[in-house]
């Protein structure tokens, strides 16, 4: 069954020029390969298809995101790359966009260049 088989995520993309150059020099995950249909990337060994499309409505919702030792770390190194993170003015979220669950996790919300919303979480 798909237990054992290996996961490939997709997101949409309507400007792969730009889709490239976030996922590849912001985001640091390595190309596999591209065409006229997709950008294919190595996330940690789960395939990332970022698939072109001729339009694209984002949903306010997280669609893709890493789960990350030092998620303050991180929003550094993505900031000085030019990320945004969101505010969204829970309760509980710092100046930093860092929102922290009744559980503990904490969680940080930013957004490719076709506004699919991302997000990095840590323990």
């Amino acid at each position: 069954m798909l237990s054992s088989q290996k996961l490939k995520a997709f997101i949409p993309t309507t400007n792969p020029q730009k889709a490239k150059q976030f996922y590849a020099e912001t985001l640091g995950l390595e190309l596999i390969s591209e065409d006229g249909f997709a950008l294919q990337f190595n996330a940690n060994g789960t395939f990332l298809r970022v698939t072109t499309v001729q339009s694209l409505v984002p949903q306010q919702f997280t669609v893709l995101g890493w789960q990350v030792d030092d998620i303050y770390a991180e929003i550094q190194a993505l900031k000085a790359k030019g990320v945004v993170f969101e505010i969204y003015g829970f309760p509980g979220q710092d100046e930093n966009g860092v929102w922290t669950a009744p559980g503990g996790t904490k969680v940080a919300w930013f957004k490719d260049p076709d506004g699919n919303v991302l997000s990095l979480d840590s323990q």
